[in-house]
Order: structure tokens, then C-alpha cells, then sequence
């Protein structure tokens, strides 16, 4: 089970991210753009996540993902650590929220980042 400072390892190791402390909790931005946050006790994480896949992904498995209500007006959801299998649930999470906030020139040198491994 994936902690804080897992998150905080893995994020920091996507190209171009910086951790910066805001709303008192630590977030990871990519070129400024944030991606992921580490929400009240860091037994959680929010990340970026279009509307319509963050649904299915609460309906899917509720134990794991859910809306906050602060934030249901925004393209973001929650996933509790302790409910993350492993390191690569957690990199593959944090990827593709990296995907969605990166700009066109890091997306262009990294095209395979966040993307699902071929089956």
C-alpha cells in the first residue's frame, strides 16, 4: 500500500514537476499547472480526472475513488491510498493526471507517459 511520501517520490520523478505548498496541504504542478494534491491526514490523493471517466471510476470501485463535494463541479477525484494496489497503480494515476495538466512541448518529448502498457 502506497503512502505520502510514495506519492510525493513518484509525482516528483514525472518530468517537469515541482511540489508547492497550497490550501496548507502539498500539491505537484507541472510547468505551474497543478496535478495531484495530498488532501487533510495524506491518507488520500487528488488527482485530475475528466467528469465522465471519474464517474465510472467511483461507480467501479467506490472503496477507492470518490468525489469530494468541494470539488464535483471540477474534473478531479480521490483515491484513498490504502485501496491503491501498488507502486504502479499509483505511478500509472499520477501519470495520467500528469498527462492532462502537462503542456503540448513535454506531452511531444514524453508520448508514452501515462499511457497503458501494450497487453
Amino acid at each position: 500500500m502506497p503512502d505520502a511520501e510514495d506519492v510525493r517520490r513518484v509525482a516528483l520523478s514525472l518530468p517537469d514537476t515541482t511540489e508547492k505548498t497550497a490550501w496548507s496541504m502539498p500539491t505537484f504542478r507541472v510547468a505551474g499547472k497543478m496535478f495531484a494534491t495530498l488532501p487533510e491526514d495524506e491518507t488520500s490523493l487528488a488527482v485530475r480526472c475528466p467528469k465522465e471517466e471519474r464517474d465510472e471510476l467511483v461507480l467501479a470501485e467506490p472503496e477507492k475513488f470518490w468525489i469530494a463535494d468541494h470539488e464535483a463541479q471540477f474534473a478531479w477525484v480521490r483515491a484513498r491510498l490504502a485501496a491503491v494496489e501498488d507502486e504502479q497503480e499509483l505511478r500509472d494515476i499520477l501519470a495520467d493526471s500528469w498527462r492532462q495538466a502537462a503542456p503540448p512541448r513535454l506531452l511531444e518529448s514524453y508520448p508514452d507517459l501515462g499511457l497503458p502498457a501494450p497487453e
